[in-house]
């Protein structure tokens, strides 16, 4: 695979990875109308590397405090035990519990990948069921204009919300549902703070990133892409990335995801009569 598949491949992964679209969906897209193959393994993880660092650049403030506090309430009971009201503390670090409700929230993510993870596999195949989820997608997105800002007031996640998103960043594994439309939504409809919201969807991907890299990675296989290409694929797909960050987080704020939801549905037309 050469330089500019490589920047190609960056640039779609970006942009699709974080904006409400679906990246899977598109990956199906570009194949056919294009020819475009599936990237070699070690090239599609350094794509997610590149979408991960993205992340952790962007959020980085959040991230910074989900160590500290997380770091420092697990010191606490270790230090004084349970005894004494010390679990309840977590409570008052709202990012050690912020870690919590993503920890708690990956479980059903992880069910769902690895119990169905083959059968959505074979969904990549099919134009006509992407084309169908994109506009499941456009769906969702439609949909979440009906919600009203006065609904998505709460500032702090809970159990149903965490086993809600997680649930439906795992339904994500399906070819053409944009995890991150299906998150945000999902949390919204929950009552979370249209900025909660975001930031819960995009922080909860980094353990689901990070675990599919951690089954795919193989370093042997590094060399037959060779470091140029890994690495061109790491940074085109993080500076896109961290756009298309900044782009939906600014929707979201506004309360327009909906604003996507016509081009879903123009993909999902033109995935059901390609070829």
């Amino acid at each position: 695979m050469n330089i500019e598949q490589t920047i190609f491949l960056g640039i779609i992964q970006g942009l699709t990875e974080f904006l409400p679209i679906s990246s899977s969906g598109h990956l199906v897209i570009f194949q056919h109308l294009i020819g475009l193959k599936n990237p070699e393994l070690l090239l599609d993880i350094s794509l997610h590397l590149g979408t991960l660092l993205a992340v952790l650049i962007f959020f980085r403030a959040d991230v910074k405090m989900m160590i500290t506090e997380s770091a420092g309430y697990i010191a606490t009971v270790l230090r004084k035990g349970k005894h004494g009201g010390q679990v309840s503390k977590i409570r008052q670090s709202p990012h050690a519990a912020l870690t919590f409700w993503i920890l708690i929230g990956i479980i059903p993510t992880a069910l769902i990948g690895i119990i169905f993870g083959s059968y959505f596999h074979k969904m990549f195949g099919s134009t006509l069921i992407v084309g169908i989820m994109l506009m499941v997608t456009g769906t969702i997105l439609a949909v979440s204009r009906l919600i009203p800002d006065y609904f998505t007031t709460r500032k702090k996640i809970g159990l149903i919300a965490a086993m809600a998103v997680g649930l439906a960043q795992g339904a994500a594994i399906t070819p053409g549902i944009s995890r991150s439309g299906a998150t945000i939504v999902c949390g919204l409809f929950c009552g979370l703070d249209r900025d909660l919201a975001g930031r819960f969807s995009f922080l909860i991907s980094i353990p689901a990133i990070i675990g599919a890299l951690v089954m795919k990675f193989d370093m042997t296989k590094l060399a037959e892409i060779g470091y140029i290409p890994f690495l061109t694929g790491i940074i085109t797909s993080f500076l896109v990335g961290l756009l298309a960050l900044k782009i939906t987080m600014a929707f979201v704020r506004r309360g327009k995801l909906y604003y996507f939801f016509p081009y879903c549905f123009l993909a999902g037309i033109v995935a059901i009569f390609i070829k």
